[in-house]
């Protein structure tokens, strides 16, 4: 009897550490490495979608008490048709890209030009975008960079880069994006960049405001070239303007804080966008390199235009994206070489 006792005793000891390991009711258990959820609990684990992501980041917003400013754009409410298509685009390339990252040599290069690449997991990243836009968009035109433009009746176009970095990515690199915009007749109407390795999606809609992970971005507070770290391609693919091109960096290496290059235009337009870089100039790109970019940084707050300062950056490849105020520093020093020469 004594030892019946003790068990009892025991098993009242233990249960109530039974009850707090448990977890709560519908609490949805944490799905294995794969990704794939637990049907343990009778619980179901929603992912979190953009969609959800900007919910989060309003109700956040309310609970801190916050009003945003003039000069900081509101959550949207509900994610915009368009925006949400972007971003599914910009995660199916991704996942395309992510299957081949870091498996150098097992895929094939060919150079289409000079220092212009392409791989399988372009071309394959980029049927995939383009089969889910015909899929929900049959009547869109597609501008993509790997293969021929597709006419649409709608007036609305697709500026697509599957794998912007490209030679970043063969040379194992670990700065590379993929780029989604969506224009309509009155100009670009929404945009996404994601980068997979660093799980950022910077997007914007026009009137919108820019994000990245659903978090509002801004551009940096830099008011002069003095004070701005500046980002910048090389021309690799238009060498007979490498003397002007050569003519800005001087002038911005003796004019600014400093100059990095990155290898992707369309992460670099992103990241002035969210105050990384202060400015950001290129030329001769393509406008798949640069249209969801473009879109991010105005709505961001800044300012992008092309060397002469039109609107005309999509057709001559020649840009500059920055804060109000650099950005009329950095037009002036663009000026003059192509002015001059």
């Amino acid at each position: 009897m004594a030892r019946r006792a003790r068990s009892r005793t025991g098993a009242a000891r233990r249960r109530p550490r039974a009850r707090r390991n448990r977890l709560p009711a519908r609490w949805p258990a944490a799905g294995p490495a794969g990704g794939k959820s637990s049907p343990q609990h009778g619980a179901r684990v929603v992912r979190l979608t953009a969609a959800r992501l900007l919910t989060a980041a309003r109700r956040r917003a309310s609970e801190r008490g916050r009003r945003p400013s003039a000069a900081e754009p509101s959550v949207p409410a509900t994610l915009d048709f368009h925006l949400s298509a972007c971003v599914a685009c910009a995660r199916t390339g991704a996942r395309v890209l992510m299957e081949y990252w870091g498996k150098r040599g097992t895929y094939g290069i060919q150079e289409k030009g000079r220092n212009d690449f392409v791989t399988v997991v372009d071309r394959r990243a980029e049927e995939a975008i383009v089969r889910l836009i015909h899929g929900r968009f049959p009547d869109h035109a597609v501008i993509a960079e790997e293969s021929p433009p597709s006419g649409g009746s709608s007036g609305y176009s697709w500026y697509i880069d599957p794998l912007d970095g490209t030679t970043n990515f063969i040379h194992g690199y670990p700065l590379f994006c993929v780029s989604v915009g969506l224009a309509d007749p009155q100009g670009m109407r929404a945009a996404a960049v994601y980068d997979p390795l660093r799980n950022e999606m910077f997007t914007a809609t026009r009137g919108g405001g820019a994000f990245l992970n659903g978090e509002p971005i801004r551009v940096s507070p830099a008011e002069k070239l003095s004070q701005a770290l500046l980002v910048t391609g090389f021309p690799y693919r238009s060498l007979h303007r490498l003397d002007a091109y050569l003519g800005s960096f001087r002038s911005f290496v003796l004019g600014s804080s400093g100059i990095r290059r990155d290898g992707s235009a369309a992460l670099d337009l992103a990241y002035v966008a969210g105050g990384r870089y202060d400015g950001f100039w290129e030329m001769s790109l393509s406008p798949w390199d640069v249209a969801a970019g473009s879109l991010i940084v105005r709505e961001a707050g800044g300012v992008v235009t092309d060397f002469h300062g039109r609107d005309d950056f999509l057709t001559s490849g020649d840009i500059v994206a920055a804060t109000p105020n650099v950005h009329a520093a950095m037009l002036r020093v663009v000026r003059e070489p192509e002015e001059g020469g």
